[in-house]
């Protein structure tokens, strides 16, 4: 291949889907990937509807389900001892009214597999971008490790929050910031049950479990800027304080080995401010960092690579010029993802961050459950409203004719 149409930084499923839908529309692709393979360590490991519908769009959702994955398809929450039922995907108006629970190397193998398909796509594994190129008023393209230069009509930044137009500059960045962090850890599953995320609340403490078939994926909610604090305290002391949050865990001694079992996951929230500039377009994490509540992230980034190649595929594979084309991206996706980002700042800061802060946790035990709890517990159609903008989200996406075909 010589300079592909497209370059696009970074094969994570953002990239790898744009890469998969360019080349549909006829485009030449070459997506650089600095790991060499996907086995390193993800945590976004939740397709949801939203996806899944774009993928059965393009005809791609029955080999999709052939790949081992779980379904949740309810939230229940356990707090102060209290529980209820907080979200029901069951009636969503989907083919899959599910998350799919998929390691996310198993999602991107499939995206990798189906994207090479296509003449015009390349994927190049173990070689990252080391620098952008600018050249008469434009991003040319970028340098690569190896010394390589490569100069398409557009380059494609979807190479996650760390992404080199954040890094090096290219484009400003505005910082919403985040009151919370997480621990990720396994638990192993000693009961006989699927389909449902639980969440626990106790003490001011807060127990995320997602259900991956033999063992919990949780996430242990933390004070920003706490987690050291938490770690000098012990091993014993987590253990202790997971278990008195979730007492149906029973005993965990020896399910966690050390405090290298824990990943903490530093919560950033942030948005760009412009997107784009000529030659150049940054969509998914790259973009928009987001929470990981409701673990939409993944989500939000394919329909961000929907919209772009809906908007920019059909120009880029006639030979016209998509600068003048890449504000139009921004415009489509930039306020779903502002108001998404907008309610994740209330969640964390007016709900996550008193729960876990010293008065916080006082207030909540005297007040009991907050009453928007209460009213799902009590009106039960209301469970398909959390249910339905997880699953679905805002202003979702359609692939275009162009790249159904």
């Amino acid at each position: 291949m010589t300079n592909p149409d497209l370059l696009i930084i970074g094969g994570g499923p953002c990239g790898l889907m744009a890469g998969l839908l360019f080349a549909r529309a006829g485009c030449s692709v070459r997506v650089v990937e600095k790991h060499d393979d996907f086995l390193h360590d993800f945590r976004g490991d939740t397709v949801h509807p939203s996806t899944m519908e774009v993928l059965d769009q393009i005809g791609l959702l029955d080999d999709f389900l052939k790949r081992p994955h779980q379904k949740v398809s309810r939230a229940e929450l356990r707090i102060n001892g209290r529980e209820m039922v907080v979200g029901d995907l069951s009636r969503v108006k989907s083919k899959t009214p599910f998350v799919a629970m998929m390691p996310q190397w198993e999602f991107l193998d499939f995206l990798r597999s189906h994207a090479q398909r296509h003449a015009g796509f390349r994927l190049d594994m173990g070689l990252g971008a080391q620098e952008l190129l600018y050249e008469e008023g434009r991003v040319a393209g970028a340098r690569l490790g190896n010394g390589e230069e490569v100069r398409p009509r557009l380059t494609l930044a979807a190479d996650g929050r760390w992404s080199i137009v954040r890094r090096d500059h290219w484009l400003p960045v505005r910082d919403l910031g985040s009151s919370i962090d997480v621990f990720w850890f396994e638990l192993p599953k000693r009961t006989a049950e699927e389909g449902t995320l639980r969440i626990a609340v106790q003490d001011g403490r807060i127990l995320v479990r997602v259900d991956r078939g033999t063992y919990w994926q949780c996430a242990f909610v933390v004070r920003k800027g706490s987690a050291a604090e938490l770690k000098a305290a012990g091993l014993g002391a987590f253990l202790g304080a997971v278990e008195s949050t979730e007492p149906r865990l029973g005993s965990i001694d020896g399910d966690i080995s050390s405090l290298e079992d824990l990943h903490l996951l530093e919560i950033s929230l942030d948005r760009l401010e412009r997107w784009h500039r000529r030659g150049l377009l940054a969509i998914g994490d790259a973009a928009h960092a987001m929470s990981p509540m409701g673990g939409i992230g993944i989500n939000l980034a394919i329909q961000d690579a929907v919209a772009a190649a809906n908007l920019l595929a059909p120009a880029l594979a006639e030979g016209g010029d998509v600068d003048p084309l890449l504000a139009r991206v921004q415009r489509r996706r930039g306020r779903s993802t502002a108001l998404i980002q907008q309610v994740q700042k209330v969640a964390q800061d007016w709900v996550l961050a008193p729960m876990l802060s010293g008065a916080g946790k006082a207030r909540f035990a005297n007040r009991g459950t907050p009453w928007p709890l209460l009213l799902l517990e009590q009106l039960p159609a209301l469970r398909r409203l959390p249910g339905r903008a997880i699953a679905l989200g805002v202003r979702r996406e359609r692939v275009g004719k162009m790249l159904t075909a």
